[in-house]
């Protein structure tokens, strides 16, 4: 009797709470396309199990010139929040990106979390920002801070959660940037030069106390490089005596192999000291395969290839990199 009594009652209580907002009852993981993996590793720690994030770039890809395709368009589609960079590096996804805004939260992060004269030139286009704010971790730690507070509006009954796990993620970000700053250090004096292939390292340059920053291509690769061009960063490398270059997992190494080639047939020797991670990250499953790492790998790379001497890692990062 007891139990046919009550029966009612729980309809009742089941219908109310379907029909409650929301943002009262439990909502489902909030689906986030990011366009480069740098963004969507960022986007998972902050949000946790409150979105379900997917990367429309993978490891490789060279977001200036990546193409959307028809698979693109549906992932796109099917997200309730989009997040880029900027125009400046997505350039051929820009009309995509527009059209998508008209319909779905779609946020250009450099723009919504910095200020015009917080960020860098493209020394070759005057006017034009430095996209490749991902290089300095301190700066990258508020990047985490606006996707964070993007989710937390979409999804408020997260907002709890993704403020803690916000706190606990950009403590992890100072940590590595004090980390490379101290690696960075070590090296000896005029050879704190950084030779690559298309210029994605000067917010490093500036962060970690590079003297120098100098590439084949520039700051975007929608262009090819020219013999000059090769010719120009050679004639560099030989007058700062630069003991070591880098290729990037990104661009086609001909160009750095070109011009090492042009150095040595002059009488310098140079090496190629390794590939750095510019415009993506690595592998999923690699230590290079998130933002951390990423940056963990280029450092030491850069830092034992030029002379210096790794810092001890800090205990913040223990359990992140080797």
């Amino acid at each position: 009797m007891m139990s046919q009594f009550i029966s009612p009652w729980r309809t009742l209580i089941a219908t109310a709470v379907l029909a409650l907002p929301l943002s009262v009852a439990a909502q489902p993981p909030l689906p986030v396309l990011a366009t480069v993996g740098m963004l969507a590793d960022v986007t998972e720690q902050v949000a946790g199990e409150c979105a379900q994030v997917t990367a429309l770039m993978g490891a490789g890809s060279d977001p200036h010139r990546y193409q959307p395709t028809a698979s693109d368009v549906n992932k796109l589609r099917d997200a309730e929040l989009i997040i880029y960079v900027d125009h400046a590096l997505e350039a051929q996804l820009a009309s995509v990106l527009n059209r998508f805004s008209e319909r779905t939260p779609t946020v250009g992060v450099v723009a919504a979390t910095f200020e015009r004269d917080e960020l860098l030139e493209d020394p070759d286009e005057p006017g034009e920002i430095d996209p490749h704010v991902w290089m300095d971790a301190r700066m990258w730690a508020r990047v985490a801070e606006t996707i964070a507070g993007q989710i937390s509006d979409l999804r408020p009954d997260c907002a709890a959660d993704i403020a803690e796990r916000t706190a606990a993620y950009t403590a992890q970000l100072h940590a590595l940037h004090e980390w490379i700053a101290a690696s960075m250090a070590s090296i000896p004096a005029g050879q704190r030069v950084l030779v690559t292939a298309h210029d994605a390292f000067y917010y490093y340059g500036a962060a970690y106390g590079l003297e120098a920053s100098e590439a084949i291509e520039g700051i975007s690769t929608e262009s090819e490089a020219s013999i000059a061009d090769i010719r120009a960063v050679a004639d560099f490398v030989v007058a700062n005596a630069v003991p070591a270059v880098f290729v990037e997992t990104t661009i086609n190494p001909r160009t750095i192999q070109a011009m090492v080639a042009e150095v040595q047939a002059r009488g310098h020797e140079v090496v190629i000291g390794g590939e750095l991670y510019s415009d993506a990250m690595g592998e999923p499953g690699t230590v290079g395969g998130t933002y951390i790492g990423m940056l963990w790998e280029n450092t030491v790379t850069i830092t034992e290839a030029l002379g210096g001497s790794v810092a001890p890692l800090p205990e913040a990062l223990s359990s992140v990199v080797p």
